[in-house]
């Protein structure tokens, strides 16, 4: 059973691996909803640094961009692609307005996942985000 950390370790360490050679941006959290990394394209697309967004909990940092459904109402971090994956660990999509770096809302496309080390041991999310293009509406 001592293998179990190791292999939790390894599921991240090749998740962020994987992440740091995208162009899409990506946010990696652990089991505990922690932001234990995001690639450059997350870098310029929340206009932070990783060094300023590692360690933040999710609600904490997601809370800052104040994420908006389509008729401008605040959504609730468990109801965004990345609370339910966290909750549900289960995959989501969904579209949901952020405010940016620049201070201007924007929609944000998310595709989030569960990495599991084995069948029943959760030990984090692998999230995808991009700007939806205008016309893709």
């Amino acid at each position: 059973m001592a293998e179990a950390p190791d292999q939790r370790n390894l599921i991240l360490i090749l998740a962020r691996a994987f992440a740091s050679q995208l162009a899409t941006a990506v946010y990696l959290l652990d089991s505990e909803g922690t932001i234990i990394y995001y690639n450059e394209a997350a870098e310029r697309l929340v206009g932070r640094p990783f060094i300023e967004g590692m360690g933040a909990k999710a609600e904490d940092w997601m809370g800052r961009g104040r994420p908006l459904d389509e008729e401008g109402r605040e959504v609730p971090i468990e109801s965004l692609p990345l609370g339910r994956t966290m909750l549900k660990r289960e995959a989501a999509y969904g579209v949901t307005m952020f405010r940016t770096a620049d201070g201007e809302y924007r929609r944000i496309e998310n595709v989030t996942f569960p990495l599991f080390a084995h069948t029943d041991d959760f030990v984090g999310v692998f999230a995808l985000a991009w700007l939806q293009e205008e016309n893709r509406r």
